[in-house]
């Protein structure tokens, strides 16, 4: 390049021209010079043809023929340099070489060349660019003399010509143009002052003294015939508009608002009548349109930037707009000869009303509307609601061949010049009807009405309006089938009025004031009313009005208030039919279509998207616990599953494409519908998960299997799991995995290996995808943030039925060796790799092995809190010995006597654990060693051991249980028992002196005073057949029949932890290991007389109960280790209600189930006790109930943990008897209400560890502190005469729960 020709400097401008000609929208856009050059700085960024310019071709090349060969050198320098020490990254390669080049002396001299080419060029295109200029004006000025009705040339103010003149601008000059603008004037002169007034900058024009003398001409001039001159002064309008502050445009506005005001004011204008409509090619059509298409984009303009300038101004914006379109011509005469309101012009360059809506969304301007609107201009309010009334009313009264006419346009693209007096009514519909629509979002809104129309005798109220907008729906016509989606959705009658419905109800306060009440409902279900009677429904009530009805409802119902609506109706102690509710109807209309029992949709092909948007009302509904006993009756889970099963079959057999292409695309068509409708169907099933008696009607359709492989399919491609659903997948996970058949479904799906191998790599492994720059910063939490959902999501999917049925009876692998490579995919591997780490083998193939095994003793913390895990682990891999071992590996012997263990965060974290699943007690009864290290000299207080026992310091203080001293009270319940002529009374009786002692001296009710009065008092109810729930069993076995049966080693187990704890509290002595044996034995061989032998797959159901028996151990605690009283009361006991719900293996595989309830392995504590439980908490503790669904985390599942080992470790032992004997005394649905009373007394924590996010965690681990069950009682009583009638009913239906 060190020549440089003529030819060179022209081919250098062709390619300059050819670049600046591509930018020269973003540059002529910029705001600034600076801004110009930023967006030439960073076009490579913001262009996509930037690298086939020929300009940056020609720079690329000549950077390669310059620097190509010492870039290629200095990279063959630099990598073999690396290849003797360490690799290193890309990025470091590309920075050196750079700062290489740049500091070459090559790069300089090439740098220098171009920058002289560059100057040389660019003075020569800008001496031309002045000389084509000057030709410019000359030949334009020429133009405009001889054809003076063409218009000028770009008036932009970045021109030279527009520049100079704006520096001579001043007062003298505005004059000339005043009087040059005189309508005498001829018409060049004025052109050309209209030229000049364009070409000034508008902020000097209008701080001008004359400025509203010109504001004035204008305005007259506006109405000038010559369309050119009158599009010059919208122009400059225009640009007054967009360039000049809003003081300034304000009085533009105003003016041209109150122009054409009198323009439509005037008899003198033609202005088209509803009988013509409007030719939009008329130039006089034309021009008016123009003046109100430039007034309406300003009105969506203004608000973006009006709340920065005084309130006056605003108003007076708003105040004109509403002026105008307020007017009214004379309605003298007829209808089709009306004379058009600016409001119908408006409605056609605004169709959608989105002025209103941007003004009316910030609070500053919505104020100034609505009261104005309130006080001077309530007529627009009211002629929009008599325009949707005159539309409902023509739609209702002609046929639909008439009307197709109002909705025609909406699809016909070719029609264009033209609009008839139908087709604008339907325009100004539809503006009404989004304006009225916005209205009534707002408080202020809704209380404009009532509204009077004119011959009406009755006011329209707000309800009256939505009944109307939901009329709308049905007895609208749709557009013609021909038309394209597109234009169908954002302008048909029916996809508006759905619009603005689904507006409403997602603002809550509106949808409750207007939505929310008996009338609407009613006009919503009432098409399909028609339908199931066979009447005839509204003429149009198409399949598509059927969607959008049900897209209505399916709003109205995932919302609390819509819900109960549906579900009660308006009035919840109505004594109206139960079958006239809303959700009573929608689920027989669903199950109707189901079964493809209405004639009308037979064959169409719209019939499976009805089938689902129904559905997915459903749904919402079953969705819920008190949703789903109101729709139990129609057995919609069997219906869908059905369903699905029938497309299920239908898609196997979907014929294979042949060659024909039309053949291929219609089968192909078809297999995607049917896919979809299949899937729908699964989506539907998967939703009964969401509540515990919903999991067993899953479960009982057989589809669990493809539901939650279905659902796990979407969740790998992070979908959201429905529609209306606020949070994720965690509560359906959490309600499956505590049942045996959904924990094996999961692990089937490929779920559970999913999280496992997601933990690992956040773990162990790190992404493989991210370039690592730096490494990874060391964790400072005993779990890291990576890890944390992971950990919570194993803690929901582990508690005992899920585990016993993916670990039980299975060893760990305890390889000899592990590869690095080797990812755990099961729960058994996570046991293996992080929580029994007893081998060397398994250390070494953990890169973090303090972090990972750190992650695994927490997770096994936390699972060990459910008892029957622990006695499963540590009978199959004795896990208290593993970590014994590991912390006798932990010493450091100073000398022969004296050993110290190394403190460390896994010694702190083992001996929490070993303490934590070797002792027994409440909150009051043991005391848990910190994971901690405390500040100070001594960082670590308690001591560590090895080896058993524990040392005395982790022991609380247990005050003996010495026999109070007998209580007048206490005398008197025992003398009930005496009393025994009226069975019901003395049930009473017994009952009410039960309360009294529980409030006042609740401590009376324990020690010997306790079996006494339980054994009193089952033996009447054993005695009275009104109280006997199930029938009387023989049993003749004696301790010589059963000696020699075997306990499972989890009974084992839990023996020796019951004889423990009850020694701890003087309850039990030495030798009532023994007799516990002995008792549980003889229970077994009880309760194996009362079961049927069934073949399942889940090893939950293959021989006796897989747990250990808590209630019986309760018990026998509680009669002081007498075993014969214990299992006297046991086989008394047994025959009443209570059993089933206190003694979990009461109805283990028992004969008095259905079959298929004992085939789903669900125990009836959790499809009954616990759904109601989450019913009632939604009730009566509705922050707990939104932190349960926040966190991912189901009520149920701790609550069958408490229930299923009878609180141990989370009461203290007082507290453990007391809830026994009041569901004895009670009844069985003081389960339910207890567990009610601990989340009510739960709340404050509860919400606290749904900010931490450890909700589960802290259920799990900590005990109920400060809970007592007769603080609650009174609460508890509340809670009976509520719900007693349908918890108890509900509870004793369980021995026929088929449906």
């Amino acid at each position: 390049m060190a020549y440089f020709s003529g030819e060179d400097e022209v081919v250098m401008q062709t390619m300059l021209r050819q670049l600046f000609q591509s930018v020269k929208e973003k540059i002529t856009g910029a705001p600034s010079l600076e801004c110009a050059e930023e967006i030439l700085l960073h076009l490579e960024e913001t262009d996509e043809n930037f690298h086939n310019y020929e300009f940056v071709k020609y720079l690329r090349q000549h950077i390669y023929n310059t620097l190509g060969s010492m870039i290629e050198e200095e990279m063959e320098k630099w990598m073999s340099n690396q290849n003797q020490d360490e690799e290193s990254g890309y990025d470091t390669v590309v920075q050196h070489v750079t700062k290489r080049t740049q500091e070459s002396k090559e790069y300089k001299e090439m740098m220098h060349s171009l920058k002289n080419i560059m100057m040389v060029v660019v003075e020569s295109m800008i001496n031309k660019f002045e000389e084509d200029e000057v030709r410019s004006q000359e030949s334009q000025k020429k133009i405009q003399k001889e054809k003076s009705n063409s218009y000028c040339t770009d008036n932009c103010s970045d021109s030279d010509s527009s520049f100079n003149q704006s520096y001579k601008f001043c007062q003298g000059k505005l004059q000339l143009i005043l009087d040059q603008l005189e309508p005498g004037q001829p018409k060049e002169v004025r052109y050309e002052a209209l030229q000049m007034l364009c070409s000034a900058p508008p902020s000097d024009v209008l701080n001008c003294e004359n400025w509203t003398t010109l504001c004035e001409k204008l305005t007259m001039s506006l109405s000038d015939p010559d369309p050119v001159f009158s599009d010059r002064i919208l122009k400059f309008y225009a640009q007054t508009f967009t360039l000049s502050p809003l003081h300034m445009t304000k009085e533009i506005y105003t003016s041209l608002a109150k122009y054409l005001k009198l323009y439509f004011l005037s008899r003198e204008n033609h202005i088209p009548t509803l009988s013509t409509g409007i030719d939009i090619s008329n130039p006089n059509v034309i021009c008016l349109l123009k003046k109100v298409r430039l007034l309406n984009e300003y009105q969506k303009e203004a608000p973006s930037f009006w709340i920065r300038h005084p309130e006056k101004y605003m108003e007076e914006i708003v105040e004109n707009t509403l002026s105008l379109l307020s007017v009214k011509h004379d309605q003298g005469h007829l209808v089709s000869q009306k004379i058009l309101d600016p409001i119908y012009f408006f409605a056609l360059v605004d169709t959608k009303a989105v002025w209103f809506k941007k003004w009316m969304h910030a609070y500053y301007s919505r104020t100034a509307v609505l009261r104005l609107l309130e006080k001077k201009y309530k007529s627009l309010i009211t002629t929009a609601v008599q325009q949707c009334v005159q539309y409902f009313e023509l739609c209702e009264a002609m046929k639909i061949d008439e009307i197709l006419g109002h909705s025609k346009h909406c699809g016909n693209k070719q029609k264009t010049f033209y609009y008839s007096g139908q087709e604008l009514q339907y325009i100004y519909f539809i503006h009404s009807l989004c304006l009225l629509g916005r209205l009534l979002i707002y408080t202020q809104g809704r209380r404009l009405f009532p509204i009077k129309l004119k011959n009406r005798k009755d006011l329209v109220s707000l309800t009256d309006l939505v009944v109307l907008f939901t009329q709308l729906i049905y007895y609208s016509p749709s557009c013609p089938k021909m038309t394209s989606a597109a234009h169908l959705d954002n302008y048909s009658p029916a996809s508006m009025v759905t619009e603005v419905l689904q507006i409403l109800c997602d603002q809550k306060e509106c949808a409750i004031e207007c939505l929310y009440n008996n009338t609407v409902v009613e006009a919503l279900l009432q098409p399909i009313h028609n339908l199931m009677k066979g009447t005839k429904t509204a003429p149009n009530c198409s399949e598509t009005a059927l969607i959008h009805i049900a897209d209505i409802l399916a709003r109205i119902a995932s919302i609390e208030e819509g819900l109960t609506l549906l579900l009660y109706g308006e009035n919840m102690n109505s004594s109206g039919e139960k079958s006239s509710t809303g959700a009573h109807i929608i689920a027989q209309f669903s199950k109707k279509l189901l079964d493809e029992d209405i004639s009308m949709f037979s064959g169409s092909e719209m019939l499976p998207v009805v089938k689902g948007a129904f559905i997915s009302v459903c749904r919402q509904i079953y969705g819920t616990c008190e949703g789903l006993q109101v729709l139990i009756p129609y057995s919609l889970h069997e219906s869908i599953a059905k369903a699905w099963k029938k497309t299920s079959l239908q898609s196997e057999r979907t014929p294979t494409p042949v060659k024909c292409l039309e053949s291929v695309s219609s089968v192909s068509q078809e297999s995607q519908n049917l896919m979809a409708w299949e899937e729908n169907l699964l989506d539907d099933l998967l939703n009964f998960a969401a509540t515990p008696k919903g999991l067993l009607f899953l479960q009982r359709t057989g589809a669990i299997n493809e539901c939650l492989t279905f659902m796990f399919n979407r969740y790998a491609k992070k979908l959201q799991i429905s529609r209306h659903k606020k949070f994720g997948y965690g509560v359906l996970v959490t309600q499956v995995s505590s049942t045996a058949a959904g924990a094996v479904a999961l692990q089937s799906s490929g779920f559970i290996n999913a999280l496992i191998t997601e933990l690992w790599t956040n773990l162990e492994c790190g992404r493989d995808d991210v370039r690592v720059t730096h490494p990874r910063s060391t964790p400072v939490d005993p779990i890291d943030r990576s890890c944390q959902k992971c950990f919570l999501g194993l803690v929901n999917l582990l508690p005992y039925p899920a585990v016993y049925e993916l670990v039980g009876n299975r060893e760990l692998p305890n390889k000899a060796e592990y590869s690095l490579r080797e990812v755990p995919t099961c729960v058994i591997d996570i046991i293996d790799r992080l929580i029994l780490l007893n081998s060397e083998a398994k250390i070494r193939s953990l890169f973090n092995y303090e972090q990972s095994h750190i992650f695994g003793l927490r997770l096994l913390g936390v699972v060990c809190c459910d008892l029957d895990t622990l006695l499963l682990l540590e009978a199959q891999y004795q896990v208290s010995e593993v970590l014994l071992n590991a912390q006798e590996e932990n010493i450091l012997e100073n000398s022969e006597s004296h050993r110290d263990f190394i403190i460390d965060g896994l010694s702190v974290e083992r001996n929490h654990v070993l303490v934590r699943i070797n002792l027994i007690g409440g909150p009051m009864e043991r005391i848990l060693p910190p994971r901690v290290l405390q500040k100070g000299d001594d960082p670590y207080p308690w001591p560590m051991f090895s080896s058993y026992p524990l040392p005395n310091c982790y022991l609380s203080e247990v005050t003996k249980n010495a026999d109070l001293k007998q209580d007048n009270d206490l005398g008197k319940l025992l003398l009930c028992f005496k009393m025994s002529d009226k069975q019901t009374e003395w049930i009473e009786n017994c009952r009410k002196q039960f309360c009294k002692m529980m409030k006042a001296k609740p401590d009376i009710i324990s020690g010997t005073a306790l079996p006494e009065l339980l054994e009193k008092f089952v033996l009447h109810l054993s005695e009275s057949p009104s109280e006997c729930y199930f029938p009387s069993v023989e049993y003749t076995a004696t301790d010589a029949n059963v000696k020699n049966e075997s306990l499972s080693s989890v009974q084992q187990l839990g023996i020796k932890m019951t004889v423990r704890y009850g020694k701890f509290l003087n309850l039990l002595k030495d030798s009532a290991e023994n007799d516990l044996t002995l008792v549980l034995k003889h229970c077994e061989r009880f309760l194996k007389q009362q079961q049927v032998p069934i073949k399942s797959s889940l090893l939950c159901l293959q021989g006796s109960y897989a747990g250990h028996d808590w209630f019986v151990s309760s018990l026998f605690m509680i009669m002081c280790g007498d075993k014969e009283k214990t299992f006297r009361f046991l086989q008394q006991f047994s025959r009443l209600l209570t059993s089933a719900f206190l003694w979990l293996p009461r109805l283990h595989i028992s004969r008095y189930l259905p079959a298929d309830t004992i085939e789903s392995g669900i125990h009836p504590i959790y499809f009954c006790s616990t759904h109601y439980i989450e019913m009632l908490l939604k009730v009566e503790v509705p922050l707990v109930f939104s932190a349960f669904h926040m966190s991912g985390f189901a009520p149920s599942q701790i609550c069958l943990q408490w229930i299923t080992q009878c609180f141990w470790n989370y009461l203290d032992w007082i507290e453990i008897c007391h809830y026994i004997a009041t569901c004895v005394f009670l009844g069985p649905d003081y389960q339910v209400y207890i567990c009610i009373a601990i989340f009510k007394h739960l709340q404050q924590d509860i919400l606290q560890h749904t900010q931490t996010q450890d909700l589960q965690v802290f259920l799990k681990e900590e005990a109920l502190h400060g809970f007592r069950v007769s603080d609650y009682f009174e609460y508890m009583e509340i809670l009976e005469q509520n719900y007693r009638p349908v918890v108890l009913r509900d509870m004793r239906n369980v021995r026929v729960q088929s449906t």
